[in-house]
């Protein structure tokens, strides 16, 4: 495997995720938007500021991966979900909890962890 080039402030988030201190980005009318953002695609502020990321988020949906793309096979089967932190919602693969008890509303907290596939640092949630 060869190193992988940082992916400038997507690799910064993350970083701050793995340091407790994860972020979400959010203009003056309250529009919240995951990093890089330059502009609220919502109101076009350019006034944006980083506000700390709930301890936790609910999952609003998800789906389990059996077959996946040769890049992750060795991943599967694994649960991708969207879940809700308040002004932000984040995708991530959900670990710690049997594909099959992954419902509507689990509540999860959010850190960084590795594809077994790849190496690559992803966004992974654990129920709380």
């Amino acid at each position: 495997m060869t190193e992988a080039a940082p992916d400038g402030q997507y690799d910064a988030w993350l970083d701050a995720i793995e340091a407790g201190e994860g972020y979400y980005l959010e203009c003056a009318n309250g529009h919240g938007w995951l990093p890089p953002r330059r502009i609220c695609p919502e109101c076009r502020s350019r006034d944006l500021g980083e506000e700390r990321l709930p301890d936790s988020g609910k999952v609003t949906t998800h789906t389990t991966i059996t077959v996946p793309t040769p890049q992750f096979e060795d991943d599967a089967p694994y649960v991708t979900a969207v879940a809700d932190f308040g002004s932000v919602s984040i995708t991530g693969m959900v670990r710690g909890i049997d594909p099959e008890d992954v419902e509507i509303g689990t509540v999860v907290g959010v850190e960084v962890g590795e594809r077994v596939t790849t190496g690559d640092r992803a966004v992974v949630f654990r129920p709380r």
